[in-house]
């Protein structure tokens, strides 16, 4: 619903309350800005699909205003209405592959095509009966064929479902900004009103491509958690009480040079899921690699390690099947961590030994997690320290495992005994 119904359904509200005062030629501003500053944003952000998608408006509009007090005109809105949802469905299916021309060229000589057979039909043709009738009364909403709709409505599902599987921004403004064409050529021969539309649907594309900024900036791309910067943003927010928990994969290099990259991948995809259902009033981010932070605030130790020690049997239990092709012969490299232990079991043996019992089905992905409190006379530094400190006893003891760190006035005393 954000932003693009927003948009959409205010000016829904707007024009059935009333309230609609501006006059032509400024609305007709607002859409131009919007249709301009959209595709200035698209190139500038690499976003072809933003591009095309107000191209796609930017003709629609202009073949609209063109045929209006035609004989042509109602003919003209109805392969419109049609054309426009199937632009949009082709569109979404496209894949992002930045502002080049071999992104852009395909569908930019599509769009041509289809306005120059249309060109070329609506010629052709003779004037529509409800185009003379509509030319001797006052401008009313325009009724579309039963087919048109048909296909409105499954552009619009298709979009829906995109959306659910996809969440990108982009998609979601496709089907608001669907909703505000087709009500645009609704309402083509009301001017105001249309241009209103028009603008709303132009602007929800362009708003779309802010948001997709602002969501690659704070938000991980793989595994859609919040990433390193929002961890800083949201550490500002911190008052006292508040618990850090640092979460890390145990293996997770082995993963990688075993199986390949695209295994390591779905180990941080299972990982990130569990870590974003945590418990607890914690919120997730990934900060770099294998290693993830949650932030509790108002929390201290005790409030929050049950709700960790959920979160770490949730993922071991999590059932993990490795496809055939994602396996290598032999590792590669030494692991970042944990090479204190050489002497022990390794456990990338056992994860492969795993492997093979299950008929290299399935592998286990296990976490180690620290966890650490604030004082009030203690920094987030200091915390964060002592909750990574908490990390590394815990991949010490066995890995698998939550540990909470020493209390922060204590760390002296503690490392002078031998404890910390």
């Amino acid at each position: 619903m954000v932003p693009g119904g927003v948009v959409t359904l205010g000016v829904v509200a707007l024009i059935y309350s009333g309230w609609l005062t501006l006059a032509l030629p400024a609305i007709n501003f607002l859409y131009y800005c919007a249709l301009l500053g959209g595709m200035l944003l698209a190139w500038r952000f690499h976003s072809s699909r933003s591009f095309l998608s107000l191209l796609v408006i930017l003709l629609a509009q202009q073949a609209s205003a063109l045929c209006s007090g035609g004989p042509h005109f109602i003919a003209a809105v109805h392969v419109i209405s049609v054309l426009v949802p199937v632009n949009f469905v082709l569109i979404a299916l496209m894949h992002e592959r930045g502002f080049t021309l071999e992104s852009i060229a395909p569908i930019s000589l599509f769009l041509f095509i289809q306005t120059l057979t249309a060109t070329v039909l609506l010629g052709s043709s003779g004037p529509r009966p409800s185009a003379l009738v509509h030319a001797h009364h006052a401008p009313e909403p325009l009724s579309l064929p039963l087919y048109a709709w048909y296909i409105v409505a499954a552009s619009a599902v298709f979009l829906i479902i995109r959306f659910i599987l996809t969440r990108k921004p982009i998609d979601s403004a496709l089907l608001w900004s669907l909703c505000a064409t087709v009500l645009a050529l609704r309402y083509q021969e009301i001017a105001r009103t249309s241009a209103l539309y028009w603008a709303a649907g132009a602007a929800t594309v362009a708003i779309s491509i802010v948001e997709n900024s602002y969501l690659l900036a704070y938000h991980d791309e793989l595994t859609a958690l919040p990433s390193r910067r929002a961890f800083n943003d949201g550490i500002q927010r911190l008052k006292h009480p508040y618990s850090i928990a640092v979460v890390d994969i145990d293996h997770f290099k082995r993963f990688n040079d075993t199986y390949g990259h695209d295994t390591g991948d779905q180990v941080l995809r299972l990982v990130a899921a569990n870590l974003a259902r945590v418990t607890g009033g914690g919120r997730s981010y990934r900060c770099g690699g294998e290693e993830f932070n949650i932030l509790f605030g108002g929390k201290t130790t005790g409030d929050v390690v049950d709700h960790l020690e959920q979160l770490r049997q949730k993922i071991e239990t999590s059932e993990f099947r490795l496809r055939g092709d994602d396996r290598r012969q032999a590792p590669r490299g030494p692991e970042r961590r944990g090479q204190r232990g050489r002497g022990r079991p390794r456990k990338a043996d056992m994860i492969r030994q795993l492997a093979q019992e299950n008929s290299g089905t399935t592998l286990s992905v296990t976490v180690s997690i620290g966890i650490a409190t604030s004082n009030e006379r203690s920094d987030f530094e200091s915390v964060l320290k002592a909750a990574d400190k908490a990390l590394y006893r815990a991949k010490e003891n066995g890995r698998n495992r939550v540990e909470s760190a020493v209390p922060l006035q204590r760390t002296r005393r503690s490392k002078a005994a031998g404890i910390a």
